[in-house]
């Protein structure tokens, strides 16, 4: 358990126990926040000292909350990580904001104002800047965890009330090259096409560039089960991590060389007799030319390419295609890459080729990882994109949104930059530029570029709820709620849309984003169409989805509470259960998730597992509106009032993809050299990812003492044979060097790295941000950059 008191103001919204889920990864685990009694004792303070003192409120109220187990959600079961376990700490007004700062011209410093002065100034803001250089000039930057509340709301604000293009996310950094492969192969794009407790019963999972044990460590369970189940498992990483530990084959590629890896186990699939020749006649389109593009990768040129041996190849293709059921997952290793979507495509062409896809306890999925990287990616905060998944450029579905926000579908702007593309344009093309739930200057590619953009932009309004190393350079920043203080909805990495509930009221100086979003409309001519309150902006979410791929016109607050989730698509009743292109399902087949994820029910192949397939503004001005209540499911559910509500999808495309002729597409790939090869100049070759105790950009972690403790900061992970030849002892300083700059952190030697290849966690600023270093190549589908792969040199340095 862990608590945080607060100041007394800062209460509890209920005096009971509040079921919720964690603010952090993409498995969204569930957890129970427990009201603290007075005088409950210290919580968890900035830096791992006392936090606010038992603070007790007015009247003897409770003032914090502590983190409870909650085993009966499905996900988890109860387990969380440190991260989960530590998240209450934030919650402290000592290490968040908790009242608005203007940067002021005099002294050229952020000082706190009043949340009307605020407001005033990022409308003027962006209405001066649209006025005076167009429209575009104005910019906007979400984040994969926002809500999808408030990413759809952050999505109708750019294109309605800015009226512009310019609008992308940090989750294009994450899952672009997974969903972009995953759309090209099977008409639609969800992280996981079935729930995660398939993995523990299924044959054999080929996991790809994910550290699981680290990244999402609840999950870790499911490969545990797997195994004593008698199920395989591959691990493919550079690094032999805490996840490669527990596998029965780590295949360790050179970084980069993910895609020829795939299609020389592809090759071997052929080679051996090993192509389920009905399912591909019968299910899929495009084998011919992928065939002959795996056949160019015979194996010792793969062996060449990679450095795998090729009996670990073969031995791999024994154990996937032996097993009755298998899966391949893969995480941002193979997809953060300048060739992504093409190194993602083939590891779907492996399992298209062997009959895995489409069937009970097999197929392709990603690990998405922000807490909403999948809802986020759904609606409407993508350059491209609009609710429901639907395309900016389909005139359908043009028509089918402006009619839900009442404008004229010629009104709404066109696709706009891709998120590297924009950061890259500020202070050019883009002036100004509104930025929620996103630390670029520490996340992106090429990162002191986009620094000096950021510094270059005539204006800069940041909302977060911590004072990150992006709003220090903004010129007004929003102190906005916590994951705690609001209530919303999130989708996870199965498609599992889940409440997160309100368990606090946030302090009296916070709002939340739709509050600011309502707020900032007004100001802008649109009094009307941005409510503060969550479900009502859910209610709208359902209506501009209905129809789409990513259906959510048939869940509802009630049903999301009831259920421990809905999986879309879900269409508002059964009858139109085929909108997305996936399967029906039959009643019997419930989505609650107690059923899907219980091992004790393996599927049985007689009976295989198949699910049976405007509004009125807030006042900005009234802090009630901030939060929704700790219990917001409203007593009105017009779908559990119908005599026929889909149950959702847990499973899909068990009867056909969702492609225009229900067959999976496969995509004929070649493997092509990483955009920065190594040279003379700069040998080795950089990979970077995430440790156990730190997140993402580190701008809430790194404000959690415990956490800090565990990982305190950034470090250059290299093998003894390379630390030998550049004379560098553990713990020496050591730069590592590329093109566009250069990070130092202590050197940290082990074996568990290729001789060719040096690691950097990327969740610190400063002298060791590793982003300085990334190459900011982008795939030309997804535009991911490529973070996964750079060349560099390594400098012994001094200090």
């Amino acid at each position: 358990m862990a608590h945080v008191p607060v100041p007394g103001e800062h209460s509890p919204a209920s005096s009971d126990p509040v079921d919720t889920h964690c603010p952090y990864c993409s498995l969204q685990c569930g957890m129970t926040l427990r009201p603290v009694p007075p005088g409950g004792g210290p919580g968890d303070g900035p830096g791992g000292g006392p936090g606010d003192g038992p603070g007790d409120g007015p009247a003897g109220r409770p003032v914090g909350v502590e983190v409870v187990e909650r085993t009966a959600f499905p996900v988890n079961r109860g387990a969380l990580c440190g991260k989960g376990r530590t998240a209450p700490a934030v919650l402290s007004s000592r290490v968040r904001l908790t009242e608005p700062l203007v940067r002021r011209p005099d002294t050229g410093r952020l000082e706190p104002a009043t949340w009307e002065e605020a407001l005033d100034r990022i409308a003027e803001g962006l209405e001066s800047t649209g006025r005076a250089y167009g429209r575009d000039a104005v910019g906007v930057f979400g984040g994969g965890g926002l809500t999808n509340e408030k990413a759809y709301a952050l999505g109708k604000f750019a294109r309605v009330v800015l009226g512009t293009s310019q609008i992308d996310y940090n989750g294009r950094f994450c899952m672009s090259s997974a969903a972009a492969a995953h759309q090209r192969a099977f008409g639609l794009d969800r992280g996981l096409p079935f729930p995660l407790a398939d993995v523990a019963r299924t044959g054999c999972v080929v996991l790809v560039g994910s550290n699981l044990a680290e990244t999402m460590p609840p999950a870790l369970r499911y490969l545990t089960e797997l195994k004593e189940a008698g199920g395989r498992l591959i691990v493919v990483d550079p690094r032999r991590t805490r996840t490669a530990e527990q596998a029965d084959l780590h295949l360790a590629p050179r970084p980069g060389t993910d895609l020829a890896l795939a299609l020389g186990l592809l090759h071997l699939v052929v080679a051996e007799g090993r192509v389920d020749e009905e399912f591909v006649e019968r299910r899929t389109s495009g084998w011919p030319e992928a065939r002959a593009a795996a056949m160019a990768h015979w194996p010792e040129l793969v062996e060449r390419i990679t450095g795998v041996p090729v009996p670990e190849l073969r031995k791999a293709v024994t154990m996937f295609c032996d097993a009755e059921s298998s899966m391949v997952l893969t995480a941002r290793g193979p997809e953060q890459q300048s060739k992504g979507t093409d190194t993602v495509g083939a590891w779907i062409n492996l399992c298209l080729a062997t009959g895995r896809a489409g069937r009970p306890l097999s197929g392709y999925g990603c690990l998405t990882g922000q807490g909403n990287g999948q809802g986020g990616r759904e609606h409407g905060q993508k350059a491209d994109q609009l609710p429901g998944y639907r395309k900016l450029d389909d005139p359908a579905a043009r028509a089918h949104v402006a009619a839900v926000w009442g404008v004229e579908p010629d009104d709404l702007p066109g696709p706009g930059r891709s998120a590297y593309e924009l950061l890259d344009a500020l202070g050019q093309d883009v002036r100004a530029l509104l930025l929620m739930g996103s630390n670029p200057l520490v996340s992106a590619p090429r990162a002191a570029h986009v620094e000096s953009r950021l510094r270059s932009l005539d204006f800069l309004a940041v909302a977060d709820v911590v004072l990150s190393e992006t709003a220090a350079l903004a010129d007004v920043v929003l102190p906005v709620a916590q994951w705690a203080e609001e209530t919303g909805t999130m989708t996870n990495l199965e498609g599992r849309v889940l409440l997160r509930r309100a368990a606090l009221t946030p302090p009296p100086g916070v709002r939340t984003d739709l509050w600011v979003l309502s707020g900032l409309a007004a100001r802008l001519g649109w009094e009307k169409g941005f409510p503060a309150d969550a479900e009502e902006v859910f209610e709208e979410l359902r209506r501009a989805s209905a129809g789409g791929p990513a259906d959510y016109s048939g869940i509802t607050y009630r049903r999301i509470a009831e259920e421990d989730g809905v999986f879309w698509p879900c269409p508002e009743s059964a009858e139109r259960d085929d909108s997305a292109g996936a399967e029906s399902v039959r009643p019997a087949e419930s989505v609650r998730a107690a059923d899907p994820v219980s091992a004790a029910a393996p599927a049985s192949p007689a009976d295989p597992v198949r699910p049976a397939e405007s509004v009125g503004p807030a006042d900005p001005a009234s802090p009630a509106d901030s939060v929704s209540p700790a219990d917001p499911v409203s007593p009105a559910d017009p779908v559990s009032a119908g005599t026929h509500p889909h149950p959702g999808t847990p499973r899909l495309f068990l009867d056909r993809f969702a492609t225009a002729d229900g067959r999976a597409r496969f995509a004929p790939v070649s493997h092509r050299p990483a955009a920065e090869e190594p040279d003379a100049e700069y040998p080795v070759l950089l990979t970077t990812g995430r440790v156990l105790a730190q997140y993402q950009s580190g701008a809430q972690t790194r404000r959690v003492g415990e956490l800090n403790e565990a990982a305190p900061g950034p470090y250059v992970q290299l093998h003894p044979l390379l630390a030998e030849r550049l004379g560098v002892d553990e713990g020496a300083s050591i730069a590592v060097v590329s093109r566009r700059g250069r990070a130092v952190a202590p050197a940290r030697i082990s074996r568990d790295i290729r001789p060719d290849t040096v690691f950097m966690p990327f969740h610190w600023a400063g002298p060791g941000r590793a982003n300085t270093v990334t190459n900011p190549a982008l795939d030309p589908v997804s535009r991911m950059p490529e973070f996964k792969v750079c060349a560099v040199r390594l400098e012994p340095t001094e200090g």
